[in-house]
């Protein structure tokens, strides 16, 4: 299996969110992972970053806010021109799968760690 660099925006450190469980199952698999959350933290060894960082080679950029926070990361998004964009239940947003379509990023509607245990990430 290839590595798929990741970037986990909504990151916590908090054990019972699905992107900490996110997070640890990327590492698990191994995949490079890089975490934006609001509070920093750390997940299995990846520092949470509070503040959106530069991005080179992105594969996936896995989303853990709801629609109105994500408006603050359209253009970040759009220009660290990953390969695909997965919207995990509850962060769904038409307006933002066209923005993403309209600039040759793939949105997916899935969930990262689903994708992760049937291995189809």
């Amino acid at each position: 299996m290839k590595n798929k660099k990741t970037l986990v925006l909504g990151a916590s450190a908090k054990p019972e969110k699905y992107s900490f469980k996110a997070i640890t199952l990327l590492v698990q698999k191994g995949h490079s992972v890089l975490a934006i959350g609001q509070n920093a933290g750390e997940v299995a060894g990846i520092k949470i970053q509070t503040k959106a960082i530069p991005l080179k080679n992105i594969d996936t950029i896995s989303l853990y806010l709801n629609p109105i926070r994500q408006r603050d990361y359209y253009n970040y998004i759009v220009e660290s021109k990953p390969k695909r964009v997965i919207f995990n239940p509850g962060t769904e947003n038409p307006e933002f799968y066209q923005l993403l379509e309209l600039n040759g990023i793939k949105a997916e509607v899935a969930c990262t760690l689903v994708l992760l245990t049937t291995n189809q990430y």
